[in-house]
């Protein structure tokens, strides 16, 4: 039997293997306010579909809460928290920010939460910790008009706040290093034509992503999660990642695509949407064209983000049995 870490690891090198490997992530918006029941929630999801790498996935809150912004559950489809309170209002506010030790509250709480996950998936199965990139953490501070503003406006200031942010994000990836994880799901929301040009996010915002990166260097299943219609994925060739992740249904460049200017492994195919609103039949269709347009090389099975939250067992089962290889009975 191959384990999932021989899976994933031989895919990352290119090596033929048994199956075409998938990994599917969701959002737990009640469990996620409190580590135990997060880890449970988990857990529970990946004994319940046996993916291939478990993709921990907190509210996103939980990078900034000891900031002191607040959020809450508004039924969001995809699981995921408004924020209700920011806490940069003014320029000034970002240079005042100061760095949190992983021991903060909240911090602390996702790596208890991240322990217990590791521990429960075993040395077999890969895990990887979610981490926004300081752009997206900064985002969440100040709600975004207001960050798109300050950048434009006040960008010396944005850039200290970013810097402290990366100082805070660089010190919990190790810190999640320490408690057991194989990688990590890093997740950029700006790196889009509707948000940013693409050399204002090189110039003010890359040189932060990489200072961020860098406790995750020696990792060997990291994830580069391009966010949105409309991404940037050119940046790939400036960091370091072995997957990458993007909502290829909706957005340029196809699975196919992708693989002609990116050598590592691409992390998609079925749409959002087809596994939330669709029938399985339509679930199995998507995941064997994009088997079929990778050649099933370098290619791990999933969505474009999250997992929506009420989306139908019948569709996530009917994803996770399109990568099995067909039974044959006995003699015939």
């Amino acid at each position: 039997m191959t384990t999932h870490r021989e899976r994933i690891q031989a895919c990352l090198n290119g090596e033929s293997i048994d199956r075409t490997p998938i990994a599917l992530w969701r959002h737990f918006p009640n469990e996620d306010q409190n580590p135990e029941s997060l880890a449970a929630a988990t857990i529970k999801f990946q004994q319940t579909y046996d993916f291939d790498i478990v993709k921990v996935t907190p509210a996103s809150s939980f990078a900034v809460k000891d900031w002191g912004v607040e959020d809450e559950w508004r039924n969001n489809p995809e699981g995921s928290r408004d924020y209700i309170k920011h806490v940069i209002n003014e320029p000034g506010d970002w240079e005042a920010l100061k760095p949190l030790d992983p021991s903060a509250p909240h911090l602390a709480a996702e790596l208890e939460c991240l322990k217990q996950i590791c521990r429960e998936a075993g040395k077999d199965t890969p895990v990887i910790q979610t981490i926004f990139n300081p752009m997206s953490q900064a985002k969440n501070l100040a709600g975004n008009k207001l960050l798109l503003e300050h950048i434009r406006k006040h960008p010396d200031a944005v850039l200290k706040g970013l810097d402290t942010i990366a100082t805070t994000t660089m010190k919990f990836i190790e810190a999640a290093r320490d408690a057991g994880v194989d990688g990590i799901f890093y997740a950029v929301q700006h790196a889009q034509g509707s948000m940013m040009d693409i050399e204002e996010y090189k110039f003010l915002v890359l040189p932060v992503d990489q200072k961020t990166l860098q406790p995750a260097e020696d990792l060997w299943c990291n994830m580069l999660h391009l966010h949105g219609r409309d991404v940037y994925f050119s940046l790939l060739r400036l960091m370091n990642f072995q997957i990458v992740n993007w909502h290829d249904r909706e957005s340029y460049p196809s699975l196919a695509e992708a693989q002609s200017f990116f050598r590592g492994v691409v992390c998609g195919g079925i749409s959002q949407d087809t596994l939330h609103s669709g029938n399985p039949d339509q679930v199995r269709k998507e995941a064997q064209d994009a088997i079929n347009q990778t050649n099933g090389r370098k290619f791990i099975l999933g969505t474009g983000c999250v997992v929506y939250y009420e989306s139908p067992h019948e569709n996530i089962m009917a994803a996770r049995k399109s990568v099995d290889p067909p039974h044959h009975s006995g003699e015939g």
